[in-house]
């Protein structure tokens, strides 16, 4: 049957334009505002080029913003992926309480994580917070974890593994699904019995496409931490937990350099476009079976 070109133009028009109008025109003024000093609520502004982005280079909060970031990525990365996939095996290895773990993992996901991040406040309080009187029944020193420029960035990294490893359990639980079971069998028959070889020989090269799809998810979630950081620490003590989309908010709604946000809003979509192809890049060839 013969296409008529008219009705598929037709036919992709509304998501065409819709893509437009959310995506590529939006992205497309910020690159523009990127090269201007204008300012909120200014009725003026000058092109000065790529004077904000010469200007990035040389500002030391931008530095440690980008390293916070890249710290916190990898954190919450691993951590969520080797908790999600060892709660995974564990629930499909016991098949009574199933959903009822599946629910529990993953209601952090879906709760409101500036509400959950007043309770996390709590927790980790210096002096009345459950995780120092844990510690102290243990006989251990308690610690100002969220005022501790060692431990901060690490303490919102943990609440970032807590709320993100549910998102990695239940994708990885899916991929255990797609896992025939007549591949399983046939390793068995080859001799392949112990759980450990049989999760390093079959189990884990079959979960290559699950695996690439996680990992991508959970590094652009974790690129796009800003609840927890405003909530708790604004970007404290000293910038220890200051992260890249907290400095964009500050440059732009609390210094009103609309401009210079929108340089590093430009920085922060083209790291998400680097880090994605990376991934797809370094992963490529072991995902396919």
């Amino acid at each position: 049957m013969r296409v008529n070109p008219l009705h598929t133009a037709l036919l992709l028009t509304p998501a065409t334009v819709l893509i437009l109008m959310l995506l590529v025109v939006p992205v497309a003024i910020v690159a523009v505002m990127s090269l201007t000093n204008w300012q909120f609520g200014a009725a003026t502004l000058d092109w000065i080029g790529l004077a904000n982005y010469r200007e990035l280079v040389a500002d030391p909060v931008f530095q440690k913003s980008i390293s916070n970031t890249l710290t916190y990525l990898v954190v919450v990365t691993l951590g969520s992926i080797t908790i999600g996939l060892g709660a995974a095996l564990l629930i499909e290895s016991d098949t009574q309480l199933r959903t009822f773990y599946r629910t529990a993992f993953f209601m952090p996901v879906a709760s409101t994580l500036i509400a959950m991040a007043v309770v996390w406040q709590f927790l980790l309080h210096p002096s009345v917070g459950l995780v120092n009187q844990a510690l102290g029944l243990l006989g251990m020193e308690p610690r100002n974890w969220l005022n501790d420029g060692r431990s901060a960035l690490y303490s919102l990294a943990a609440i970032g593994i807590w709320q993100m490893s549910g998102l990695a359990l239940v994708l990885f639980l899916a991929g255990l699904k797609s896992i025939p079971q007549d591949i399983r069998d046939a390793g068995a028959l080859d001799g392949i019995e112990h759980p450990l070889d049989r999760f390093r020989r079959i189990t884990w090269p079959l979960l290559g496409p699950t695996t690439l799809f996680v990992v991508t998810v959970c590094a652009i979630r974790a690129l796009q931490v800003f609840d927890t950081v405003h909530v708790l620490t604004k970007g404290g003590p000293n910038k220890a937990t200051e992260v890249l989309l907290h400095t964009i908010y500050s440059e732009g709604f609390s210094f009103l350099r609309m401009g210079y946000a929108s340089a590093m809003t430009v920085v922060f979509i083209a790291g998400i476009f680097f880090l994605t192809q990376l991934q797809h890049l370094a992963m490529e060839r072991k995902t396919h079976y």
